[in-house]
């Protein structure tokens, strides 16, 4: 059997081109585990975006960890409760149905430069993926108190009682990832 498998989830208008995303997977390349890294690309339509995740979670051939930053946080908890995962979760959208309806529109994702509509419907299909319930003690969650577009306190709150890692300052990129990637490899069994 194969062993652990990390499954690393982007953001709303990103791609497995994230800075996070790739300094992670070269991390386990280098390691000789790149074979246990997966980021599929996510649609900007969330249905869409968990199909692939699923799929994802349907190849692996050992558990799995997911790992999600910002949107990619907020799909993570619901694949972790759905699947009983274990989840890291840096600067997680907890109120992700909220933060994106102002969202509504035309977006152009960072690193493809393709152009998108983000509908209203888009934004029901994230309420019908918000996870009612959190365990707790399946997650770590890394935030930076100087995130500029979520309020990092809803995640403390939301994920209380679990592993959480608080850092002052920073932004929304999680300026820290670099020294905390030890950790994430640590906490996903690898």
């Amino acid at each position: 059997m194969a062993g652990p498998q990390i499954l690393y989830l982007h953001g709303f208008c990103s791609s497995p081109a994230s800075w996070k995303a790739r300094m992670l997977g070269e991390r386990l390349a280098a390691a000789g585990l790149a074979d246990r890294f997966v980021c599929p690309f996510l649609s900007p339509v969330p249905f869409e975006a968990m199909a692939s995740a699923e799929a994802a979670l349907a190849d692996a051939e050992g558990p799995t960890v997911v790992v999600g930053s910002s949107l990619g946080g907020y799909y993570a908890t619901w694949l972790a409760e759905k699947h009983d995962l274990r989840a890291v979760l840096i600067n997680p959208a907890v109120m992700a149905p909220v933060l994106l309806s102002s969202l509504v529109g035309t977006h152009t994702n960072f690193h493809t430069g393709v152009s998108f509509e983000f509908t209203f419907e888009h934004v029901e299909q994230l309420r019908a993926l918000s996870a009612t319930t959190v365990s707790s003690r399946r997650y770590l969650l890394l935030v930076e108190t100087g995130d500029e577009v979520l309020d990092y306190r809803q995640a403390v709150e939301r994920y209380a009682g679990g592993r959480q890692v608080v850092l002052e300052g920073g932004d929304h990129s999680f300026t820290r990832f670099p020294e905390l990637v030890p950790q994430i490899i640590e906490f996903c069994g690898l």
